[in-house]
């Protein structure tokens, strides 16, 4: 753990213990696996910084990898985690950083740390880089399962720097509650394999005072609510999945807002179903404590009707809903989110009154899911004591994972009876910055 003789940091102040194995590897292929707060990533940032600097002190160009699935997750993940470890390294200047494409350029040398998304293969292929160093996939278990990794693996492993015996790889992820979930099997596979670290941490491995006591507070009160979550999200346990997709009494019904809290902005969600299922559209506010209060629901179903409604009949009442809500509740609207394979009744909404709605980038459902679960673990979610959300409450209370689907990579809900609980993910999810579930 010696220090660079031009850069001033003392690694045993940013280093714990616990990741002393991941800082002295020399084996090829390196799994960081845990909770979160485990401090996997950062450890991994200022290792790949420390790796390069080592070849420029030397005048020597080497570049570095980065990935993540979606190329729209660079800037606000690896991107500034990156720029961190160069800083602890006192190294900022030497560096030009650029976001089109991402990039960070030592001045002298040109080297440069590269960031992609897998989504945009064409572009990793075609990609010439050489002098590579290592690669890392961040958040991991985003991937769709380990080809993807050996896609490119192989294209960055043909242009490995002369100096380098290998290229050196790293993937860190927080386990999926999912015990069969492809990256759970096949990080165990891997443990018996002699060219592959596999690291497992949680934030009780912290000995450096990294998890402050703002955080503390906030892992006790997750722990207190769902122990099992808790397991799952800080310890890095995949504690499966049952078949109840939410835990009901998580949900806290009000009649109004605890002293001192009020309601700072109103979004809605939306899930469309036109002449085949129900419409539900969800009026949600977020609180000046950053909790989440569903205020009033809309709920249109066609089922036993001779003449269902018509699009521009629906999207006539869904602006009288979301503006009435808007006059109710004395605020203007903040975002407006649908289910991005719905057109229809967005080309008909800007039709009719020049009002778009943001179509959500769905993930994975288990991924949407998982940060509802978030939110109630962190007994953030709320519901109006209004006749219109007894929908909302039933179709919570109801909601399942597909029993066949369980035990396998890619579990499904039971698709019925859900528009609330898509409605509301779909809110979530296009909100994430400002639920500070992301950063």
């Amino acid at each position: 753990m010696n220090n660079l003789p031009k850069h001033d940091i003392n690694l045993r102040r940013e280093i714990n213990p616990a990741f002393y194995p991941v800082w002295r590897s020399k084996k090829p292929y390196n799994i960081l696996k845990g909770g979160r707060n485990s401090f996997k990533s950062s450890t991994i940032s200022l290792r790949l910084v420390y790796d390069m600097l080592k070849y420029i002190n030397r005048g020597e160009r080497a570049n570095i990898i980065i990935l993540r699935k979606v190329a729209t997750t660079i800037r606000d993940s690896v991107f500034i985690k990156i720029q961190w470890a160069i800083d602890k390294f006192t190294a900022t200047d030497r560096f030009h950083s650029q976001v089109s494409p991402y990039r960070i350029v030592d001045r002298a040398t040109g080297s440069t740390f590269y960031f992609y998304g897998q989504d945009d293969f064409e572009k990793l292929k075609s990609s010439a880089v050489g002098n590579i160093i290592a690669v890392w996939y961040e958040e991991a278990s985003e991937f769709r399962d380990p080809e993807e990794f050996d896609q490119t693996n192989i294209t960055f492993m043909r242009q490995n720097h002369p100096l380098a015996d290998f290229v050196q790889f790293f993937w860190s992820y927080n386990p999926p509650r999912n015990q069969y979930s492809w990256i759970n099997e096949w990080s165990t596979r891997m443990e018996a394999e002699p060219d592959y670290l596999v690291h497992t941490s949680t934030y009780q491995d912290d000995r450096l005072g990294f998890v402050t006591p703002q955080m503390m507070a906030d892992i006790e009160r997750v722990k207190a609510n769902d122990p099992d979550y808790y397991r799952y999200l800080y310890l890095g346990i995949p504690v499966g999945l049952g078949t109840d997709v939410y835990n009901f009494d998580l949900f806290h019904k009000i009649d109004k807002l605890p002293e001192g809290e009020y309601i700072r902005t109103i979004s809605f969600g939306l899930d469309t179903g036109h002449q085949q299922s129900a419409t539900a559209c969800v009026c949600v506010g977020i609180t000046n404590r950053k909790n989440v209060v569903v205020m009033e629901t809309y709920y249109y179903s066609p089922a036993g009707k001779k003449r269902k409604l018509a699009p521009d009949e629906l999207s006539s009442e869904l602006f009288h809903f979301t503006e009435g809500m808007s006059q109710k509740y004395g605020r203007s609207i903040y975002k407006r989110t649908i289910d991005s394979a719905e057109g229809a009744i967005r080309n008909q909404y800007y039709k009719d009154y020049g009002i778009r709605w943001n179509p959500i980038n769905k993930s994975k459902k288990v991924t949407m899911i998982d940060y509802v679960v978030t939110l109630l673990a962190q007994g953030r979610v709320f519901y109006f004591n209004h006749p219109s959300n007894d929908i909302f409450v039933s179709e919570h209370k109801t909601y399942r994972w597909d029993e066949r689907s369980v035990y396998s990579d890619n579990p499904r809900v039971i698709d019925e009876n859900d528009h609330t609980c898509d409605a509301f993910q779909y809110f979530v999810n296009d909100n994430l910055v400002e639920l500070g579930l992301v950063w």
